[in-house]
């Protein structure tokens, strides 16, 4: 099932994890991978995918951080 733009699920993959379309790459390795240090051309390079797929996956995670609502307790 497409969740947004080139990122889908499918239990039968991953686990039901959200990964790039047609790969078995999940969005959250992208974006950890990201935040290790490593390029977009790394990325690409190592998992086979495009810059477009690191773009919808940062998308993703965007959207999804603005939309959280975080409440002070205490």
């Amino acid at each position: 099932m497409e969740i947004a733009s080139r990122i889908e699920v499918d239990e039968k993959v991953r686990f039901g994890k959200l990964v790039i379309k047609g790969t078995r790459v999940p969005v959250e390795l992208i974006l950890g991978k990201l935040t290790g240090g490593m390029t977009y051309e790394d990325v690409m390079a190592e998992y086979d995918i495009e810059k477009e797929d690191i773009l919808a996956a940062l998308r993703y995670a965007s959207k999804h951080v603005a939309d959280e609502e975080i409440k002070a307790v205490g």
